[in-house]
């Protein structure tokens, strides 16, 4: 009898109504599917088409392999269950990664397919759990964690979570949970598990490499690569909750030429437009944005312009867009998704229809104006209330498929800008999931709060997000909620945070600073309120030299963040890189989550404890590093202590590397 089957570069094995495929997909890499009671189903969510290639597959009476480069899997029948194992190893015949066993009598299931009465299924995939073995990646959670191993992780986005289910082992692996259903995964002691509410097949995808860098250049390879950054996502950028009117955004861009301070991009922030949904600007605060386009570009300054998915009940597209299915259904209750500045729905944008239209709107009434960079807020979607089995999309129910939103709101843009000619695509948005970064997507840690602990997070998150596929990260420097200028405490925490946003992929200010500004139109009416002032000079004369300093170092590292950006694009390189990513052979390097390399040669390591004026730095062995303010040079293979004044982020140079850059801080 058979229970193993070669079909043409695929193994297959059926049984119990399961059928079980892997095939080669991309370099030393294996593509896994499995479907309950019918075939494998082409799914694209994340997962570029590959070239065939070809592969070893042998198979004998009750177990068969499959190799593709450096990885190897072996599926063995069990002669109880009938079911089978999958067990991946390297070239070296080293084990990576396991299904869970049955375990004799307790008759467990690696693979669980519980149905939903009537429709699809719950699905569970378990792995044997190896205690020695680090995780990383998984995207952006708000935790003080860089090694997820032992943590449980939602899969679902929320405003500040970006889950992004791609995982790299210190065991020399890296695995993509391909399905964009609302779940969880679970690093636990005893066994690993990834859990989908609700799914039609399982996919997942697993590569093996030497180092980090080559598993996640493995991974780039088959979800798509960043575009290259455009000359004025190297600088620095100017933001504030919000800039109301046009005269008040020109005379902040006029008074940053004045003062002679570099300045690449400015950015009005949400509600300039009417109503949610109008895709334009309000004409009594900005009656020309035309002429404001001009002037800013005039200064050398692009205009980046804030898009909310959400259309507004009272929007002048409201009516066409819901005669047209192209909103997201709640699947009961009133048929709203979110309350802020007014009662909204989402638009769908799993609907290439919708997605088309709202382009459309946006071409005509920014794009034509000639905006090129827009902010793709709210992106994750937010809902009012988190309820994620409550919404419906084209493509399906959200507890199904509801992840892959923020990709495609990113691709509405990327499709429509690309379409027009422009090349090197970048929009700020507020949320990722696999394969995001190919349509250009820059994402910031959403609306965090003006606190040394939300600090402390940024730096895992900025580094899981570069390990889990998206070279392009950012904060809002200083965090978003609270902050009051005039506090001394705010402002020692807005230096030490502005200090490492200049060694973020982008460097943006932004906040709503405290107190809160009413804003009323010409009737007298009330419009939506902005925050205080958020400038550099808005904080005080001890503070402003401190920050114009590293606006002009970030100036002065342009020609080397140019080159980290270009090897982003051919390579998927994460710009901000862990320790172990640069120095896998120290396990030190895999233990540090408080500092990091900014590309190869610049070592960054924050203050990140108010009151602090020194701090511990562990340098790499095999080197020499020569700190940035002092020039001092020192041999690796030990921790220093760094001073650290006010004015002073410990940053360190390998091997001569920059040399222009030394004695500027």
């Amino acid at each position: 009898m058979e229970f193993f089957w070669r079909e043409g570069n695929h193994l297959v094995w059926r049984g119990n109504g399961e059928t079980l495929c892997l095939e080669p997909w991309g370099h030393d890499s294996l593509r896994v599917r499995s479907a309950m009671m019918g075939e494998v189903l082409d799914t694209d969510y994340a997962l570029l088409a590959q070239e065939p290639q070809d592969t070893e597959i042998v198979i004998e009476d009750n177990e068969a392999f499959i190799r593709n480069g450096k990885i190897k899997a072996v599926l063995k029948l069990n002669s109880w269950t009938k079911n089978c194992r999958i067990s991946f190893f390297n070239q070296e015949g080293r084990l990576l990664l396991q299904e869970l066993d049955g375990y004799g009598c307790l008759n467990l299931s690696a693979r669980k397919f519980k149905p939903i009465i009537g429709g699809d299924f719950r699905l569970t995939a378990s792995f044997e759990s190896n205690d020695e073995e680090k995780l990383y990646g998984m995207g952006q959670y708000q935790q003080e964690i860089l090694n997820i191993k032992h943590c449980n992780l939602e899969l679902a986005h929320r405003n500040s979570q970006a889950s992004v289910p791609f995982v790299l082992s210190s065991q020399g692996y890296g695995f993509l949970w391909h399905n964009p259903a609302v779940g969880r995964a679970s690093f636990c002691k005893n066994v690993s598990e990834w859990f989908a509410e609700s799914t039609k097949q399982l996919d997942y995808w697993i590569t093996a490499g030497d180092t980090p860098a080559a598993i996640v250049s493995n991974y780039a390879s088959v979800t798509g690569y960043v575009p290259m950054m455009p000359e004025y996502g190297l600088g620095f950028w100017q933001c504030k909750l919000r800039y109301w009117n046009q005269e008040q955004l020109l005379e902040v861009a006029r008074e940053y030429k004045r003062r002679n301070l570099p300045i690449d991009v400015i950015v009005c922030d949400f509600f300039h437009w009417p109503k949610m949904g109008d895709f334009r600007f309000e004409e009594e605060f900005f009656p020309d944005p035309k002429a404001m386009v001009e002037e800013l570009k005039s200064l050398g300054i692009e205009l980046m312009v804030s898009v909310w998915p959400q259309i507004d009940l009272q929007s002048e597209n409201f009516e066409e867009m819901r005669q047209k299915n192209m909103l997201v259904k709640p699947e009961m209750g009133v048929n709203i998704c979110m309350r802020f500045g007014g009662e909204s729905v989402f638009y769908d944008a799993t609907n290439p229809k919708a997605r088309k239209y709202v382009w459309e709107k946006c071409k005509k009434n920014y794009y034509d104006h000639g905006i090129q960079v827009f902010w793709l807020d709210e992106a994750e979607p937010e809902y009012g209330v988190y309820d994620f089995d409550n919404y419906r999309y084209k493509m399906g129910p959200n507890v199904q498929i509801g992840n892959v939103y923020p990709q495609l709101f990113s691709r509405t843009f990327y499709d429509g800008m690309t379409a027009e000619g422009q090349q090197n695509v970048v929009n700020l948005v507020r949320c990722a999931w696999a394969g995001s970064q190919r349509y250009g997507a820059l994402v910031w840690s959403g609306d965090i709060h003006c606190s040394w602990e939300d600090f402390r997070r940024q730096i895992c998150a900025g580094l899981n997000m570069g390990i889990a596929g998206i070279p392009w990260w950012t904060t809002d420097i200083g965090g978003f909620s609270g902050g009051n200028p005039e506090s001394e405490s705010f402002r020692e925490l807005l230096v030490r945070w502005f200090q490492y946003g200049a060694f973020c992929p982008v460097m943006r200010l932004h906040g709503d600073r405290q107190p809160t500004q009413k804003v009323y139109r010409k009737d007298g009416t009330e419009a939506l309120f902005s925050g205080s002032d958020n400038e550099v000079w808005s904080f005080g004369e001890e503070v402003y030299p401190i920050l114009v300093k590293y606006m002009n170092l970030r100036e002065a590292m342009r020609p080397y963040t140019r080159r980290l950006m270009q090897e982003a694009h051919e390579q998927g390189s994460p710009v901000m890189r862990p320790m172990f990513y640069e120095f896998p052979q120290e396990d030190i390097c895999w233990e540090l989550k408080d500092q990091y390399m900014f590309g190869p040669d610049i070592l960054v390591a924050p203050v990140l404890q108010e009151g602090s004026t020194e701090r511990e730095v562990y340098l790499p062995a095999g080197a020499e590093w020569t700190e940035l303010h002092s020039g001092r040079v020192y041999k690796g293979g030990q921790t220093i202590t760094a001073a650290a004044p006010l004015e002073v982020i410990p940053v360190f140079l390998k091997n001569e590397a920059c040399p222009e850059l030394v004695g500027a801080i």
